[in-house]
Order: C-alpha cells, then sequence, then structure tokens
C-alpha cells in the first residue's frame, strides 16, 4: 500500500473542497445570511488540514496500483461526506452532527434521502450548498481532480475505475486526464443548457440552478417540501427529460461529438433504457388513470415519476405510496435496475442487468447443448469470462449488503416491513424516497442515530458499488505488499 500517495491524494481533495465551499459562501454573501461564516470556517478549517496532510506525505511514489485506487476513492468519499456535513451542523441549520452527515453522504452519494423536516425554512447558502453536492457526487470529485488538478499520479485510471459506476470503464480517450475533461465539459454544457430552459419557465435563477444541480448529478434535493409538484407543467416536463438525459451513458454523448452518429444509436443498453421506461409509463399511466382528471396530467405525473426513479433522481410530483399496488410494484423495480452504466445514475445500471441475463442464457444453452461453445456479447463486442463472473459476483454482494442493511434496520426500528426494507432498497441504490414511512410525503428523519450512520454507509456503499468500500476496510489491504 502506497500510504504516502493515498493520504497525499486526500490532502489535495480537502483544499480542493475548501475551494469549492467558496460558492455556496458566496450565495449566502449575496443574500446576506449567516451561514457565510459557516462556510468560510469550514473552507479554512478544510484547506489547513490538507495543507498540513500534503506536507507530511510530500514524499510517495507517483504509481498508482488498483488496491491503491479503491482506498483513495474510498477514503476520499467518507472526508468529504464529514466535510460537506459541517456547514449544515456548524450554521446551526442542522443542529445534530449525525444529521448533518446524514444529508451530506446524500448529498455526495446522489441519493436525496433527508432528514430536515422543512427545507423551505433553510438559508439559500445551505440549499445552494445541498444541491451542489449532488452536483459534485455526479460526477464524482476525484474525477474532477483528475480533470482539472496538475497530474497526481501516472496510472489515473485505476481511480476512474473506482470511482464511475457500471461493469465496465474504460478511457473515451488515450489519458485518463483528457476522459475527465471530456466527462466534466459535457456534464457542464448539460447543466447550463437545462438552467437556461428552467429559467424560461416559472422558476427564478437560484430554482433553476439548485434544480439544475439535482438533476444533473440524480440527486433529487429542491428548495420546497413538495418537490416539483407546485411548479408548472413545463418546468416538469424539462425536468423529466432532463432526468433521463443524466441516465444515459456519457460515451454516447461523445460519440455525438465526434459525430459518429450510427455508433451512438447503435447502443443497445441505450434502447433497453428507452424500452424500460416507455413501457412503463404506458403501464403506469393505463393503471393511475382514474386518478387524475385527464390523460394529459396523467402521462406528465407517471412519466415524471417513473424517469425520476429509474434515473434514481428521487423528485417527486405525486405521493406514489397512494397509487395502485401494480404501479408500486413497478416503481419498487425501476429502484433496483438504476439506469445506464457511466451515468450520474445509481442502482444496479442497465448494462449489469443485460449481461446477467445474458450470462444465463449462456448457462441454459450449456445445460441444453453441453459440448456447443457459446460467448456472450455486449455492444456488439465479447466479453471475457472475468467480466461476467465480476457481474454474477457482484449481483450477489449486492442482494447480501440491501438484505444486511435491511436486517438492521428491522433489529434497531420498530417500523413496518415496507419501510425498513424500501428505506434499505433507495438509500443503497441513491434513489432518495421509498414507500410508506419513508415515502415521497415523508422523510428519514423518524430513524434514530444509528440507523441513520448505517444509511449513511448504505448510501455510500452503493455510490461506490461495494468493492472500494469493503476492500478498505480489510486489514491486509493495508500491508506494504
Amino acid at each position: 500500500m502506497n500510504k504516502n500517495l493515498v493520504f497525499n491524494v486526500t490532502g489535495r481533495l480537502m483544499r480542493v473542497m475548501a475551494l469549492i465551499l467558496l460558492l455556496p459562501m458566496l450565495v449566502s454573501l449575496i443574500y446576506r445570511e449567516k451561514s457565510f461564516f459557516a462556510f468560510l470556517i469550514v473552507s479554512i478549517f478544510s484547506f489547513g488540514l490538507g495543507l498540513i496532510l500534503t506536507t507530511v506525505t510530500k514524499k510517495f511514489t507517483k504509481t498508482i496500483y488498483a488496491k491503491d485506487g479503491f482506498v483513495i476513492v474510498s477514503l476520499a468519499w467518507v472526508v468529504v461526506s464529514i466535510i460537506g456535513a459541517l456547514p449544515f451542523y456548524v450554521s446551526g441549520e442542522v443542529p445534530s452532527l449525525i444529521d448533518a452527515i446524514f444529508e451530506s453522504a446524500s448529498g455526495f452519494s446522489t441519493t436525496g434521502a433527508s432528514v430536515i423536516e422543512d427545507v423551505e425554512v433553510l438559508s439559500h447558502g445551505i440549499l445552494f450548498w445541498r444541491s451542489f453536492t449532488h452536483w459534485i457526487g455526479g460526477m464524482g470529485v476525484l474525477v474532477f481532480m483528475i480533470a482539472f488538478v496538475s497530474s497526481i499520479t501516472d496510472r489515473s485510471i485505476h481511480i476512474l475505475r473506482a470511482e464511475m459506476p457500471g461493469p465496465i470503464v474504460g478511457k473515451i480517450t488515450p489519458r485518463s486526464k483528457d476522459t475527465s475533461k471530456v466527462l466534466y465539459l459535457i456534464y457542464i454544457v448539460l447543466t447550463f443548457v437545462q438552467i437556461v430552459l428552467l429559467w424560461c419557465g416559472d422558476m427564478n435563477l437560484f430554482e433553476s440552478i439548485v434544480h439544475t444541480f439535482g438533476t444533473a448529478g440524480t440527486g433529487g434535493f429542491g428548495v420546497k417540501g413538495d418537490s416539483i409538484a407546485s411548479y408548472s407543467s413545463y418546468s416538469q416536463w424539462v425536468i423529466t427529460i432532463f432526468m433521463f438525459i443524466f441516465g444515459i451513458n456519457f460515451n454516447i454523448f461523445y460519440l455525438w461529438i465526434l459525430k459518429r452518429f450510427k455508433a451512438a444509436l447503435s447502443s443497445s443498453e441505450f434502447w433497453c433504457y428507452f424500452s424500460i421506461v416507455a413501457v412503463s409509463i404506458v403501464l403506469i399511466s393505463f393503471n393511475i388513470s382514474g386518478l387524475y382528471p385527464n390523460i394529459s396530467e396523467t402521462v406528465r405525473t407517471a412519466s415524471f415519476q417513473v424517469v425520476s426513479i429509474i434515473s434514481t433522481t428521487g423528485y417527486t410530483t405525486a405521493n406514489f405510496d397512494l397509487w395502485p399496488t401494480f404501479s408500486k410494484s413497478l416503481i419498487l423495480l425501476l429502484m433496483f435496475l438504476g439506469a445506464c452504466a457511466g451515468a450520474t445514475a445509481g442502482g444496479l445500471k442497465i448494462s449489469r442487468v443485460m449481461l446477467i441475463f445474458k450470462v444465463i442464457s449462456k448457462e441454459f444453452r450449456r445445460l441444453i447443448h453441453p459440448r456447443s461453445v457459446s460467448s456472450v456479447k455486449l455492444e456488439g463486442k465479447e466479453v471475457d469470462e472475468t467480466t461476467s463472473r465480476s457481474v454474477t459476483t457482484y449481483l450477489s454482494l449486492y442482494i447480501i449488503c440491501i438484505l444486511v442493511i435491511f436486517l438492521i434496520l428491522s433489529f434497531v426500528e420498530p417500523f413496518d416491513f415496507e419501510t425498513n426494507f424500501t428505506a434499505a432498497v433507495t438509500c443503497f441504490n441513491n434513489v432518495g424516497p421509498g414507500f410508506a414511512g419513508v415515502g415521497p410525503a415523508s422523510n428519514f428523519a423518524m430513524y434514530s442515530g444509528f440507523s441513520k450512520l448505517v444509511l449513511s454507509f448504505a448510501m455510500l456503499l452503493g455510490r461506490l458499488e461495494i468493492f472500494p468500500l469493503l476492500i478498505a476496510v480489510i486489514p491486509s489491504t493495508w500491508k506494504k505488499k
């Protein structure tokens, strides 16, 4: 383990966080709010501690291996969640440190689950910070560092692989730094376009920025207690479209930039994602048609909720907990699925689900025709045995993690099955709202401090897709060899 490198990168990250905190501090200054001092204090603290860490670990080998990448990412996400919690706590707007950590972990992991019962009383600076954590966490803080900070290591792809979601992560340009820049530039352009479109509707500039951050990071924090329900149908459709867009693999956007339209349109993962969304909207619209006055409102409501859940954004315009059982069952299924790999969404990912079914199909063919030789293909390319094995391993761990989290909540908390189970599912899959006690009309404030910490860990575990955090806590990982 290259410990000096691990802690040096962590120190650099803390200094970057200090600079990032200047943005919400500026917002607080513009609105003349006391939260300005909280951001200033935390920024100075983060920069100072980061400076100390980078100074005492300035001698290190720049070569990074896969194990180092996993540990760097895990430590980084724990650190940013703690630093991100401090403005909430220091400002006094979230009086409990555990609640502040939950809110921060939910923000950076792009989950959108909240323990704040009345968001409308929060200052503009804190509201901006809540949603800005989504925007940062959506693409990844370390991806940002690789893109815009001077080169740290010689093999940054190991950091990209540990932080970017999906079964297969590669470079879309020859250098990891250039790959990160391309991803972030696409991210920034899409963010800017959505801000402008929302501003053209019934949202002011501040609301447009905050809700765009929540959409781009597929997080779901907003400024109103009813999420997006009180905004116009225009704003709801804009957010629906962009939630869908941010659920698409960013490699497809890069292919469009290169004018490789045929390659972009031939993505089987995209068409599978599109088909699931379209079919779900049709089925749910039909199922809930009696609950709304006309077909236009029915389709808009169904479309918003379907896209919000499958993209794991978590915004709502209706209390889907009151829908018929069939629609609720479909919503629950979408919580597990998630959107495309290489997007900012959580969940299992469409490509991983496709691979799982292809592996199952291969096993059936092998049982029927023992002597036949068959391979698994995805996007026209043959998938090697290592990737197939890692996908099935991930699925096993995925199920185990959700069950363990659910059992812990059931042992500690007195709530019903539906509440605890969907709390575990929605936090691990980075969705946000669940059913019953944690439904769209409720939040997670009722959980004990211990359960909130468990769910905070679950959110990070789901965002980093299990392996980085588990590897980081194994004692042998920290040995020199």
